[in-house]
């Protein structure tokens, strides 16, 4: 059996509904996986966010230092951080009205996906949407 935050309806939704992406963790370091993700998802006609403590901006963005900063809506917030730190990303997506929370590979909150869920938010876990895209994105399979 699998998780609920593995759903394969979730990601497609995910993926095909969810236009503004705030990347929490996306810095300007070319080498990290978010930096390479964040240009996945720009390449595939999706806005991008960074959000870092350095506010700066990433790959034509203007950079944010918190969800709460962003000044427009944003449909998905895209987490790069450590399990135990995660959750509040999440907490923070329900707050500004974001769609949906996605977990990158091996960032897992079960009381996260309990909250944001129960919220309404859709909510993945302990995946890439990089890797997904092929199996899962709009016109996959088509």
């Amino acid at each position: 059996m699998t998780d609920p935050w593995d759903d394969p309806a979730t990601i497609r939704r995910i993926l095909a509904d969810c236009d503004t992406w705030a990347v929490v963790g996306l810095a300007n370091h070319p080498h990290r996986a978010a930096h390479g993700v964040a240009r996945f998802l720009q390449q595939h006609g999706k806005r991008v966010v960074p959000v870092h403590p350095d506010a700066e901006p990433v790959l034509g963005e203007p950079g944010y230092a918190t969800l709460a900063d962003i000044p427009f809506p944003v449909d998905c917030v895209d987490v790069f951080r450590r399990s135990e730190a995660a959750g509040q990303f999440a907490d923070e997506a329900v707050r500004i009205g974001a769609k949906a929370v996605w977990f990158q590979l091996d960032v897992v909150d079960t009381a996260a996906y309990a909250r944001a869920t129960a919220a309404g938010l859709d909510m993945v876990m302990n995946h890439c949407p990089a890797i997904e895209w092929a199996a899962h994105g709009p016109r996959a399979g088509r």
